[in-house]
């Protein structure tokens, strides 16, 4: 009798060992196993948002330098570019914001700034096809700082914060074959001038009359953005506006076209280049007589530190 027990009770402890090892097999495969979406859950998201920030610092110093050159020098250029698209349905919004800000210090010319731009493009759009919207687009720019322009001896206030400051406001059609690409085109644009600062404005400076703070046109508008990821090192961006003012000459084209390339050198440095040219038949103050326009061309080279974000 006894050993008749002593056999059930292996066989009982026996089974309720298989039993509790496959009931932690159970447990282990039900925590290994991937969840998988309902596919009724068709929620997309609706905002993108990020941005980039660089800084290029150069450096440079001089002593007993039989050739010549200043004892020391220093240059520091500030990039910020943020952006946040939307979309949902037939609806979407662009909205960008690009931030330059670049000073030079010398022994003998002293700090002198060399870029300052704050640049806000907002654009809503609503689907009329796969690649067209009917669109509203906003743009201001201006700039934060005093800046100057010099001779030899001397240096002249040339403009401030708000002097100048340009608003735009345009309806139009917006074409984007890809995500890279926006073709902006407008027949109706209002575009303001603003020259807040006192000094500049009795001076009738960037085509305002002298006296007055600001300067209203009425004409036709195209903005193209571009921007490309070609790679894990190389991206582009550019944006080329043009504006023909109807109550002035409309074949003087205004122009405003930006260029950046930046080269990944690893995963925080990177090398920088910016091609900037403009051109405002009302921005008279170039030539022998300072009173004709000119294409205004500004680059900028440098290696230093890119995050994006």
């Amino acid at each position: 009798m006894r050993k008749i027990l002593t056999l059930l009770m292996i066989c009982y402890v026996s089974s309720y060992a298989i039993a509790q090892d496959q009931t932690v097999k159970g447990l282990k495969s039900d925590s290994e196993r991937s969840i998988a979406k309902d596919p009724a859950d068709t929620t997309q998201k609706v905002w993108k948002k990020g941005g980039q920030y660089g800084l290029n610092i150069g450096q440079g110093s001089l002593s007993n330098w039989a050739a010549g050159g200043d004892d020391f020098s220093l240059s520091v250029n500030s990039v910020l570019n943020l952006f946040a698209f939307y979309k949902k349905g037939k609806h979407s919004w662009d909205n960008t914001l690009d931030f330059n800000l670049a000073y030079v210090n010398t022994t003998t010319l002293g700090s002198r700034k060399n870029d300052d731009r704050i640049d806000i493009l907002s654009k809503y759009g609503y689907a009329l096809g796969p690649k067209w919207n009917a669109s509203m687009l906003f743009n201001f720019r201006s700039q934060l700082f005093d800046g100057y322009t010099y001779t030899e001896t001397t240096r002249t206030f040339a403009s401030t914060l708000l002097s100048p400051a340009y608003v735009l406001f345009s309806p139009g059609f917006d074409y984007k074959p890809n995500e890279n690409l926006s073709i902006f085109i407008s027949p109706i644009t209002v575009r303001w001038t603003i020259v807040m600062d006192d000094t500049l404005a009795n001076r009738g400076e960037y085509g305002v009359e002298p006296g007055k703070h600001s300067r209203n046109e009425i004409g036709a508008f195209a903005s193209v953005n571009y921007f490309k990821d070609f790679n894990k090192i190389l991206t582009y961006k550019g944006r080329l506006d043009l504006f023909s003012n109807y109550k002035g000459k409309a074949k003087n084209v205004d122009l405003y076209f930006t260029n950046a390339l930046n080269v990944k050198l690893n995963k925080i440095l990177s090398l920088t280049y910016s091609l900037d040219m403009i051109y405002d038949d009302d921005v008279r103050l170039f030539g022998p007589t300072k009173t004709g326009a000119r294409m205004q061309l500004k680059s900028m080279l440098g290696a230093g530190l890119l995050v994006k974000f």
